[in-house]
């Protein structure tokens, strides 16, 4: 079988709230970006966004049914809300660990919060 060329994601309850990338890591990335952007329409209309379905009832949705019968999966897309307000946080870390992520930060020309935030939005778009 082929490679697609793109991966899409969409999400059933949230119409017109779709994603693509040119790996399933980069949809899913794009996906969060995705959901988050329309979240935050929806709100700003005064709506509130519907619940996420839980996957059993997703599966047994007719249209959801036939797309993974065609090779579609389901995934986890995390949403991540940014206030731009940022907040100090108290966390234990092994030195060593601490030492290494300080001079990559460093060798980044970023500081210790900006390089572990950027850690921390790469693993929350990551694919469980």
């Amino acid at each position: 079988m082929a490679r697609p060329a793109a991966f899409g994601v969409i999400f059933p309850d949230l119409p017109g709230c779709t994603a693509m990338g040119m790996t399933v890591e980069q949809a899913i990335a794009n996906a969060a970006e995705s959901l988050r952007d329309w979240i935050e329409v929806t709100e700003g209309h005064g709506e509130k966004p519907p619940a996420p379905q839980p996957v059993e009832k997703l599966r047994r949705n007719a249209d959801v049914a036939q797309a993974i019968a065609g090779g579609a999966t389901l995934a986890a897309v995390p949403l991540v809300r940014e206030t731009g307000k940022p907040v100090k946080a108290n966390l234990s870390i092994d030195a060593g660990i601490l030492a290494s992520l300080d001079e990559e930060a460093a060798r980044r020309k970023l500081t210790r919060s900006a390089f572990v935030e950027m850690i921390a939005r790469r693993m929350l778009s990551e694919v469980a």
